[in-house]
């Protein structure tokens, strides 16, 4: 009679052999290490052929947006025996010379309409920063009747554009006896609608655990504000800064409506008097640009650290 071994049944639980798993073919293991290449490279890891072109376009838009402030530079560094119109320009000066800044400050009193223009900035930050924090904390974090309401009317605001209001804005302003004044000029833009919703944003992505942990412990809107608000905003504060200063900075029509007394011009209202009647020089104007754009670089310089900070608070997060 055979010899008839019994065996058993593994069971669905057992752990199969590893001699009887098919090993994996040259394909196979090519296709693997791919995956394995894929896994590293981060979901939706872009190829050599798109990232040449993503630098590429990013070139592109940077030459675009940085040639025209180049060429004005070049041109305030121009000689006046470096003809502008008549031949074919070159980029570079072929006499580079500082004669342009110096005739700058000879034509228009230059520091007293950047003083000006740096009071007007000074007030706009202020206003900005005090009333859109105060603004966006409350409409991020208190609650009260009628906050998607008064939401709904800020987003309104956005679209109107400035030309449509300014009539009613200098009605206001005459009205309150500020025409022909810096803090005229000013107020308009004390508090923009925009930087609130900025700073409703950067509070809202506060946790919500931290104000309940501060109400449990007795703290007031007002010190959870301070201790709790200011130091997780700081950077979209920054950024508010940047964008107000730069506003009231650049601002021309505004201020041009609003001041008559040639001592109270800011400086972008003062530059027009280097274009004189009946001669053109296109090397003063350029020069005087290039005055009025240092004040912007010092301020970039010392807040860009907070700058981008803000900037990512303000982003998208998944």
């Amino acid at each position: 009679m055979p010899d008839v071994t019994a065996r058993a049944d593994p069971g669905p639980h057992a752990v199969p052999d590893e001699r009887s798993r098919p090993k994996p073919g040259p394909a196979q293991g090519r296709h693997a290490g791919r995956t394995r290449r894929r896994g590293r490279g981060g979901f939706g890891a872009a190829g050599s052929g798109e990232l040449v072109l993503r630098y590429t376009l990013l070139v592109l838009v940077l030459l675009l947006l940085v040639s025209p402030f180049l060429w004005q530079l070049s041109t305030s560094l121009k000689s006046l025996h470096e003809d502008i119109y008549t031949e074919t320009p070159s980029f570079l000066p072929q006499q580079p010379t500082l004669d342009n800044y110096a005739q700058v400050t000879e034509t228009i009193p230059v520091w007293s309409y950047a003083l000006n223009s740096l009071i007007v900035a000074v007030i706009v930050v202020l206003g900005n920063t005090a009333g859109a924090t105060l603004a966006g904390y409350a409409l991020a974090r208190l609650r009260f009747r009628g906050a998607k309401l008064l939401l709904v009317g800020f987003l309104s605001t956005l679209v109107l554009p400035g030309e449509v209001t300014i009539i009613s804005q200098y009605i206001t302003v005459r009205g309150l006896g500020l025409a022909d004044t810096l803090l005229g000029v000013a107020l308009p833009g004390a508090i923009g609608m925009l930087n609130v919703l900025l700073m409703r944003t950067a509070f809202m992505a506060i946790p919500q655990e931290m104000d309940e942990a501060a109400v449990i412990d007795g703290a007031t809107p007002w010190q959870r504000l301070i201790r709790i608000g200011l130091p997780n905003v700081r950077g979209m504060l920054s950024v508010i800064t940047i964008f107000a200063f730069i506003g009231a900075w650049d601002d021309f029509l505004w201020p041009l409506i609003v001041l008559n007394d040639p001592e109270n011009f800011t400086l972008t209202v003062g530059l027009q008097y280097l274009n004189g009647t009946f001669t053109n020089n296109p090397r003063l104007p350029a020069a005087g640009t290039m005055i009025s754009f240092i004040p912007i670089v010092i301020l970039f310089a010392s807040l860009q650290r907070f700058f981008f900070r803000g900037v990512e608070e303000g982003a998208i997060k998944g």
